[in-house]
């Protein structure tokens, strides 16, 4: 377990890992971005060749004036931009193989697309929904974290078992970290910056980074086929997805430990935290419902159905009335936290 540091040839070093992890399935794409305002074709109706297509998730991502959300599932080759106020399509955003993750910049004027098929993110302009520039961060570029100043982006690769920390003024890698186990969407942040928190496919375990240092400092095991992780205010506490065992882990930073885990419905994928910390949002793929877990009872105090396939992509309104929770059809449910009901679905 080490970092590397690089003074002249980070790219490079990106690219040789990535090269070596997928030489077998890496195919040539034409690069295509056009940003359509009409509804997408269904998924049957793109043709694509994919470099991992046999790993699906979903992203959605909130923007920070809650106006807007982009919506991305691996199976379909474009990414939907929605306007949140009128409830309909703002656009298209096409040329994708398998999206990854979704995330804004703080200040919401662009957001950043992952694919691990074509091995890079795309920055996209918020207002116009151009193409602002593409960071080569090789085959297999999975999950994403921006640091909350917007300066640092952590960028999982999933064929390589790296995390290639950029620069988003330079869009310059600043060091690869070596030492996972195909870490794919799950990466969070501590609140302060201190850590970041590395899910990995192979182990079920969660790295954790100094972000200081660039170097791993500790690990923690036990978990079952893991999902989406989040993590509490004081960073204390993580809850993790099982979708191997149904339930959600429940886990002691400072310790490394997993103290409890809480039942839920079938092949849970979410592990989404409400902004005032009581509750939990886990999404279950198997059953189409999102158990609701109550933080200060950890048990189960509701469960919502009418979804379709749930996964990971949850994320609620900064006031907490709201969830939205991304469907496999990319329409997006809203659900009102009070009634715990589904009151709307944007599509």
């Amino acid at each position: 377990m080490f970092s590397i540091k690089p003074k002249l040839s980070v790219s490079a070093i990106i690219a040789a890992l990535a090269f070596t992890a997928s030489m077998d399935n890496f195919a040539n794409f034409a690069y295509a971005a056009d940003v359509v305002a009409a509804p997408p074709a269904p998924a049957a109706a793109v043709v694509r060749t994919a470099f991992d297509g046999n790993i699906r998730n979903n992203s959605l991502a909130l923007s920070p004036d809650e106006t807007t959300a982009a919506v991305s599932y691996s199976e379909r080759s474009e990414v939907i931009v929605y306007n949140l106020q009128t409830g309909t399509v703002r656009g298209v955003l096409r040329g994708y193989v398998t999206p990854r993750n979704i995330v804004f910049a703080p200040d919401g004027k662009a957001f950043y697309i992952s694919d691990s098929s074509r091995g890079e993110v795309v920055k996209i302009d918020t207002a116009t929904l151009a193409t602002i520039s593409r960071i080569a961060a090789g085959p297999g570029a999975f999950g994403t974290a921006l640091s909350a100043d917007g300066k640092t982006l952590y960028v999982n690769n999933q064929a390589s078992s790296t995390v290639t920390r950029f620069d988003t003024e330079s869009e310059q890698a600043r060091a690869v970290i070596v030492g996972f186990a195909q870490p794919r969407q799950g990466v969070r942040l501590s609140p302060n910056g201190s850590k970041l928190y590395v899910t990995n496919f192979l182990g079920d375990k969660v790295t954790i980074v100094d972000t200081a240092t660039n170097k791993i400092d500790g690990e923690i095991t036990g978990f079952n086929k893991i999902r989406a992780i989040s993590v509490t205010a004081d960073g204390k506490t993580m809850f993790a997805a099982n979708s191997g065992s149904n339930s959600v882990a429940v886990v002691d930073i400072a310790n490394r430990q997993i103290l409890s885990t809480v039942a839920v419905g079938k092949d849970p994928y979410g592990a989404a935290l409400s902004p005032d910390g009581r509750a939990i949002y886990s999404g279950n793929l198997a059953d189409n419902t999102v158990s609701v877990i109550d933080v200060a009872t950890l048990k189960v105090s509701a469960t919502i159905s009418g979804f379709k396939e749930p996964r990971q992509a949850i994320v609620f309104t900064h006031d907490g009335k709201t969830a939205y929770v991304l469907n496999v059809d990319l329409s997006i449910s809203k659900v009102d936290r009070a009634s715990q009901k589904i009151v709307a679905t944007i599509a």
